[in-house]
């Protein structure tokens, strides 16, 4: 996960709980779902970033194990 990614997921989730409490307090249910749902992408774009790291770590190791079997 990049620097950049790291802190866009961050900054999402972070949105989006001071947007649910701002929500709860003032009892806008709409402000509310809002927040949760830039909570839930925040955490999504956390997801698919993990799984973009690890899917490029796997793809380097079967790389490695290829190239060392050819030599």
């Amino acid at each position: 996960m990049t620097k950049e990614e790291r802190l866009d997921s961050a900054k999402t989730q972070a949105e989006g709980k001071l947007n649910k409490a701002a929500g709860k307090a003032t009892g806008d249910k709409k402000q509310e779902t809002k927040g949760k749902a830039q909570d839930l992408l925040g955490k999504a774009k956390k997801k698919v970033a993990d799984a973009k790291d690890t899917a490029e770590a796997s793809f380097e190791d079967a790389k490695e194990k290829l190239d060392r079997k050819h030599k």
